[in-house]
């Protein structure tokens, strides 16, 4: 709880539920609730309230990212330009011969919500192994979920995977708080066998976890799962792991498996037809669209449009700065527009205000948690953030979201707040110290480093 209630103004505020305000204020009560949304001159002015003025800024709803992996902060640019089938087995190899401890993980996760914190990121979705996120969340005083992943990709191995996903989804589930939640995510198609979806579903259904999966990524899976070929299938096969044809398309796959039936977040989806989409939105699924990413390895890029048209529920994510490099929402939704027009070969799809809510309300409906957040409106927690308008770069504001998603950028952010919690403001995350943590985290990314020189002079 807060001590008094705090008034924020700004030349613009962004309800989303609401048409922008110039000249707007939001009130946030003691318990970091929104009490109010308008005008400057129409917002109560309690007894006690603490005013603070933004100024040339922009206040709208704490940005949302889907998907990222916090424990690979620190590979950051290490496995630049490497193609994907190459690219995931490079990053395990770096992971295993790093041999990093559970601390240093630690480490990399709490360097992303510094690093989200400064980029108005409020809540973060986090599909990982170590599940670091979950305490590095909790100490940044941000909101999120966290994806415990789970791998086996010989049929075999159900048995033992599963044990394994138990006991840590038990561990965490100790830790839980009102802000983070705790899911399990069943990694990919090309590292999880048919059984092991199937038990993953079984037992995130019966244990009500939130369940997101790497799902019709890449050509290679498209080979592996549609004609049981491919750097992939060669891959497992070097294992002993036989490579049937699994299905006609991957969410085919995982409809018939039963994951669609949890209602999971599928991650990426750049490899979806019209019966694909149609599935997906008859399961009431939702999408986490990645569009840097996506470009950046390579995959293509996912029709976005066409998912929008289906009634599927998508929400922006940046996925690692492993794949990606930068955390920064307003990136992902200025490409996502972009993309998309070049793909149409038009100028007029997805206008601001469908990236101001991909960024806001629909990131918070694809995570089940759009009854507290996304929208600025009285009784909604106080999850929000500022942006600044006033560098060159954004003047002149003839429309304050087209700006905020064309012109401004995750450095020009000046506020974040979590349920009315002050945790970045003018340059400094309060909750975490970037400046005792950067020594340790560059020496975490050196010995990576090493293990990446390593497994490049490794025979391939």
């Amino acid at each position: 709880m807060m001590p008094n209630p705090v008034r924020y103004t700004a030349r613009w505020v962004l309800p989303v539920a609401t048409p922008p305000i110039r000249d707007g204020a939001v009130l946030v009560d003691v318990d970091g609730r929104i009490a109010a949304v308008g005008p400057d001159a129409a917002v109560p002015r309690p007894a006690g309230a603490e005013t603070i003025e933004l100024g040339e800024a922009v206040i709208l709803p704490g940005l949302v990212n889907v998907h990222g992996h916090p424990e690979l902060a620190l590979i950051r640019g290490l496995l630049d330009d490497l193609p994907f089938h190459r690219w995931i087995p490079t990053l395990n190899r770096v992971k295993r011969d790093a041999a990093l401890t559970p601390d240093e993980y630690g480490i990399a996760a709490r360097w992303t919500c510094i690093e989200a914190l400064a980029a108005g990121i409020t809540t973060f979705a986090a599909t990982e192994d170590s599940s670091a996120a979950l305490d590095a969340l909790v100490e940044a005083g941000m909101r999120g979920v966290v994806y415990q992943e789970v791998f086996g990709p010989a049929p075999e191995q159900v048995d033992a995977s599963i044990a394994g996903l138990r006991a840590r989804v038990d561990a965490l589930r100790a830790r839980e708080t009102d802000h983070v939640r705790v899911g399990v995510s069943p990694h990919a198609p090309y590292t999880v066998s048919d059984a092991l979806f199937r038990a993953t579903a079984d037992y995130a259904r019966v244990e009500r976890l939130p369940l997101a999966v790497h799902a019709a990524e890449a050509e290679a899976e498209v080979e592996l799962i549609c004609h049981g070929r491919g750097p992939f299938a060669e891959g497992l096969r070097r294992r002993g792991i036989e490579t049937p044809i699994r299905g006609r398309s991957t969410i085919e796959l995982l409809d018939r498996l039963g994951v669609l039936e949890t209602r999971p977040l599928l991650i990426h989806c750049v490899r979806v037809d019209n019966d694909d989409l149609r599935r997906i939105a008859d399961a009431g699924a939702s999408v986490a669209h990645c569009p840097a990413a996506n470009a950046r390895l390579g995959h293509g890029t996912a029709p976005l449009v066409e998912m929008l048209e289906a009634g599927v529920t998508v929400g922006l994510g940046t996925d690692s700065v492993a794949s990606n490099n930068r955390l920064d929402i307003f990136e992902e939704a200025r490409l996502a527009q972009l993309f998309q027009r070049a793909r149409h070969r038009s100028g007029s799809l997805l206008a601001a205000d469908d990236l101001l809510r991909l960024a806001t309300i629909e990131g918070a409906r694809a995570l089940g948690l759009d009854d507290r957040i996304g929208t600025l409106e009285p009784g909604k927690d106080a999850d929000l953030c500022a942006v600044s308008i006033d560098g060159a770069h954004a003047v002149p504001v003839h429309d304050p979201v087209s700006t905020l998603f064309h012109a401004a950028r995750a450095p020009d952010v000046v506020l974040t707040v979590v349920q009315g919690r002050v945790l970045f403001r003018d340059g400094v995350v309060l909750t975490l110290d970037a400046r005792a943590l950067r020594p340790k985290a560059q020496a975490v990314a050196d010995r990576l480093a090493n293990a990446r020189r390593a497994a490049w002079s490794a025979p391939r």
